[in-house]
């Protein structure tokens, strides 16, 4: 990422900790999921307010989609209208539980009512802001959505504390006159549904390429000898960069053939210790006891019965 901060942070000094993820558990796959076979036709869609995705399959003798068509497909909020982005041939991580059935296109007449619901979520925006600040709520509106196929309203918000906002739903059915559905949402998820350019000049991971990727450690920017600067490897969020995770993989398979920093090493009739190892450009830093600096490629280290030396 970008290099336009002026001094970096060691970790000593600053608790990164707090950018990291929660913790949680990788997904395992059932007996069942084991077996399950991916649908041939199989098409990625995307809920335009809150930036998810969500993979779909069609009924047989349904005709073919493509990227821009708009679906009517039930939603964990109720059905909905979203956009097919296009066909995925190698989905990754998927359970059978994430696709649903497209019910049907959609018709002139859904797009004439999603763009008249698109309007009125303008005016709900300041009824909200209105109603929050004569409950003196801490609370920061992120965006409003009514289902095309249900009479709900969803509102989704920022805090930094648990809000009990039953009141506040009291006021809103009786302005809206349907179900209304408050959901109070993270930073990672704020940004999601709210998109912008991250350091690097590109849109937002989480909003332009996927919404569920996967949580991201301090490990991975150790793993990849980057700086401990919360104000380098962290997003515009607040959390760890999304990217980070991208070649974590790659960097950790390449190690593993690679001795690691803090090793001794007899070479050249005096000690060195290894003090960098970059597996990109396969090259290894050596600082013997008498001051020498040594710059040797990595392809000169072979390791024997658990000992690495240099041929």
């Amino acid at each position: 990422m970008s290099d336009i901060f002026e001094q970096d942070i060691s970790e000593s000094e600053e608790d990164i900790s707090k950018l990291e993820d929660a913790e949680y558990k990788p997904y395992e796959e059932s007996e069942d999921e084991e077996h399950f076979v991916y649908p041939k036709i199989l098409y990625l869609a995307r809920l335009e307010y809150s930036s998810e995705g969500v993979y779909v399959t069609v009924p047989e003798k349904f005709e073919e989609l493509k990227g821009g068509d708009r679906i009517i497909v039930p939603t964990r909020y109720g059905k909905d209208m979203a956009l097919v982005l296009g066909r995925t041939k190698h989905p990754v991580g998927l359970k059978s539980s994430d696709i649903v059935k497209v019910e049907r296109k959609a018709t002139d007449e859904d797009l004439e009512k999603f763009n008249e619901l698109a309007a009125k979520e303008n005016d709900a925006f300041k009824t909200f802001k209105e109603k929050v600040a004569e409950h003196g709520l801490d609370m920061k509106l992120v965006a409003v959505h009514f289902l095309l196929e249900e009479s709900k309203a969803l509102f989704f918000f920022s805090s930094e504390n648990r809000v009990d906002f039953r009141e506040l739903v009291k006021d809103l059915v009786s302005v809206f006159k349907m179900r209304i559905e408050l959901r109070q949402i993270g930073v990672r998820d704020e940004s999601r549904i709210t998109g912008g350019l991250g350091v690097c000049g590109r849109p937002y991971c989480c909003h332009s390429i996927r919404d569920k990727l996967p949580p991201v450690s301090i490990k991975m920017a150790k793993e990849q000898n980057l700086s401990l600067n919360s104000t380098k490897i962290s997003g515009q969020c607040g959390r760890l960069l999304c990217c980070l995770s991208y070649e974590y993989n790659w960097y950790a398979e390449a190690r593993k053939k690679l001795p690691t920093e803090g090793l001794h090493i007899y070479y050249d009739g005096t000690n060195f210790r290894i003090t960098d190892v970059n597996p990109i450009k396969q090259i290894i830093r050596m600082l013997s006891e008498d001051g020498r600096l040594l710059e040797i490629p990595a392809s000169r280290f072979v390791k024997d019965n658990g000992k690495w030396s240099i041929k």
